[in-house]
């Protein structure tokens, strides 16, 4: 996308007025318009509907404002889409203008892009950063959408393990961070079910393992599912099921923006983000159904079915991250279609047994408009991925509670770290709505920031 901080302009400098209008407030306006300007808008039958926009020109044909009817429902996201219908030029609001923060945000947001493998289209408008909001702090949360929006974008061909180390490697470059990468090496430092799920693709799996900030302080581990391709391996996704597998790799975008807003705030913590990263590939060396892996837990695990990669890999990845007693691990996954059924495309689905970290989350999604719902970690239901053969099934077969049994399997490896959370997202949006332009999404990460920086930033 264009550099976001040519979208937001920084404060002080004019534009365009918008201004925000009930029914009432626009009968007072109407009256100081100039005569010209009140015929246009009598000619146009603006009465200040809700959503509806009138852009109101000087006699000579000149943009002097653009008034719009105040929604009814509050959403300021939807006011926000006026960045994709008004003419070039620079804009400003006024104090009608609710939740400008917001608006700011849902601005730039809405003016994203991806032009990878197209030429870029025109800037498009920009907004002048209103009084009272905090530019940077938009900025950033903009900026982090835009590393996850990109990376989910990008297609597999161009987006394997190697690029995701690629896309660690340039933050902790950014950050100063350290960052360590293991490849050729899992089986030797105890990541089996890694290796297992990754040595089918001629791109070596690896685990990403990135480290920031003070050790002595509050410990906070992000784990990131990056699935770049998933063929379903030898249990064989139909065409229909692999049309967006380029986006398995949703967790450890996810990882990698909240990782970025983290860091460039300069938060108080130590910071850990791990990411698995594999292609589920089909090959001679394939692991098989019926299989039975061994993971760094010393849990061992029936394959029940090799499309049920991710909580494999994720697995290692969060018992590796269990060791050292975080006093917040969150986990992050395009991990179940059972999720998509119980919530659709919009709500991430949130798993935790703290009632406290639940209570925050949810009140810090509604506060940024990034919205979350818990679904329950029903323990009785771990009988559903038993195993006749080793400590656990990856599946089980009975096709219930898919999204469930997926987080209670992922628990399992769970046991030292003082608070968990695991997130089952789908990082794409189908269409577009406002702030959300269709393809890769960021779900949850402007929630998880305000908790964390709630928690830990001071």
């Amino acid at each position: 996308m264009a550099n976001p901080e040519t979208v937001l302009l920084p404060p002080g400098q004019g534009g365009i007025p918008i201004s925000v209008v009930t029914p009432a407030d626009w009968e007072r306006l109407r009256e100081e318009l100039a005569p010209d300007m009140r015929r246009w808008a009598d000619a146009n039958g603006f009465k200040a509907q809700p959503g509806r926009v009138i852009a109101l020109p000087s006699a000579q044909g000149i943009l002097k404002m653009v008034v719009v009817g105040a929604l009814t429902d509050g959403d300021i996201f939807a006011l926000a889409r006026l960045c994709r219908t008004l003419p070039d030029g620079a804009y400003a609001i006024g104090a009608t203008m609710p939740k400008p923060q917001l608006f700011a945000l849902g601005w730039c947001l809405d003016a994203y892009r991806f032009d990878r493998y197209r030429k870029a289209g025109p800037a498009g408008p920009r907004l002048v950063c209103p009084k009272g909001v905090d530019r940077s702090e938009v900025l950033r949360a903009v900026a982090a959408t835009a590393l996850v929006r990109d990376l989910v974008n990008t297609p597999a061909s161009d987006m394997g393990p190697d690029e995701l180390e690629q896309a660690a490697r340039a933050l902790a470059r950014a950050h100063k961070a350290r960052i360590t990468v293991t490849t050729g090496r899992l089986l030797e430092r105890n990541f089996p079910m890694i290796h297992a799920v990754g040595k089918a693709s001629p791109r070596a799996p690896r685990l990403i393992d990135l480290t920031w900030g003070p050790v002595r302080a509050p410990k906070v581990t992000l784990v990131g599912k990056g699935v770049s391709f998933d063929t379903g391996g030898l249990d064989i996704k139909p065409a229909s099921g692999m049309a967006l597998m380029k986006k398995d790799m949703g967790g450890a975008a996810h990882v990698l923006g909240l990782a970025q807003m983290i860091m460039s705030a300069n938060l108080k913590l130590r910071l850990r983000m791990l990411i698995p990263a594999v292609e589920n590939s089909i090959a001679g060396n394939a692991f098989r159904p019926g299989d039975v892996l061994h993971s760094r837990l010393g849990l061992t695990v029936e394959i029940g079915n090799t499309d049920a990669e991710g909580r494999l890999i994720l697995a290692d990845a969060l018992a590796l991250a269990d060791e050292e007693s975080p006093d917040l691990l969150i986990d992050m996954a395009t991990l179940t279609g059972a999720a998509r059924v119980a919530l659709g495309p919009d709500l991430p689905a949130l798993f935790t047994d703290d009632e406290q970290l639940a209570g925050d989350i949810h009140k810090a999604g509604l506060k940024v408009n990034d919205p979350v719902w818990r679904l329950p970690l029903w323990r009785p239901y771990a009988r559903l991925f038993e195993s006749g053969v080793a400590d656990l099934n990856n599946a089980g077969d009975s096709g219930f509670a898919g999204a469930i049994t997926a987080a209670l399997f992922l628990s399992r490896f769970v046991s030292r770290a003082r608070a968990h959370a695991h997130f089952d997202v789908f990082a794409w949006a189908p269409s577009s709505l406002p702030g959300r332009p269709r393809g890769g999404e960021a779900q949850a990460m402007r929630a998880l920031f305000e908790v964390i920086r709630s928690r830990f930033g001071k």
